[in-house]
């Protein structure tokens, strides 16, 4: 049975599912929900998530929201030939949920922050409470890169594309300073991935479309 995955081409959280599926050679129908629109608040849907929220997946009837359990269920599922996406030795696996943990809060957070400041409230750039908050999160994830290849280890794992689909979202809204030089060697390694071009840039550019012509 097909998967059903909910979502919409810019939605930062949605591209790092469509990744993924790219990587796992996962087939997929895609009903598009546009938020901006308020498709996420009609009763059939809020009835399936009452969150609101995109995406969401129904895998033979069970329904899955929030990025990060989809990433972990859709590996755990059809990722058998992938496994190191989503490592089974504990440690590794509890530094790819911190990773996790650390996306969905201070880097979701700062994200949603500048988007409404730049889309929203038509500001041409980030304020300095914002600014300083966004290079705090580059530093640690600059630190992480400084030990590791990767965000959580020296393979590729689930966490490196949950977060490459929001920095690749935040640097499109203020860009990564040049002083942070592994982050930028990895945003710059990953975005040469063809599941990459495949599942992020086609959302990643309207969305940057979007925010240019929002500007002006």
């Amino acid at each position: 049975m097909t998967i059903k995955l909910y979502s919409h081409p810019t939605s930062p959280a949605g591209r790092a599912v469509f990744m993924l599926t790219e990587i796992l050679n996962l087939k997929y129908e895609l009903v598009e929900v546009n938020v901006m629109a308020g498709d996420n608040r009609k009763p059939e849907y809020l009835e399936k998530n009452p969150n609101h929220t995109i995406p969401m997946i129904e895998d033979d009837g069970f329904i899955l929201i929030d990025s990060h359990a989809i990433l972990t269920y859709l590996v755990k599922k059809y990722g058998a030939k992938q496994a190191q996406l989503y490592p089974k030795d504990l440690q590794s696996r509890s530094i790819v949920h911190q990773r996790l943990f650390f996306d969905a809060s201070a880097v979701t957070d700062i994200l949603i922050s500048l988007f409404i400041e730049i889309a929203i409230k038509k500001a041409p750039g980030p304020n300095e409470e914002q600014l300083e908050k966004l290079n705090d999160v580059y530093n640690i994830l600059d630190k992480y890169l400084s030990k590791t290849k990767y965000v959580a280890g020296d393979h590729l794992t689930i966490a490196d594309i949950s977060y490459l689909s929001n920095i690749s979202t935040l640097a499109n809204m203020s860009p990564i300073d040049a002083k942070y030089k592994k982050l930028t060697a990895w945003f710059n390694s990953l975005q040469n991935e063809e599941w990459y071009k495949k599942g992020n840039l086609p959302g990643l550019t309207i969305l940057k479309s979007f925010l240019e012509q929002n500007k002006a």
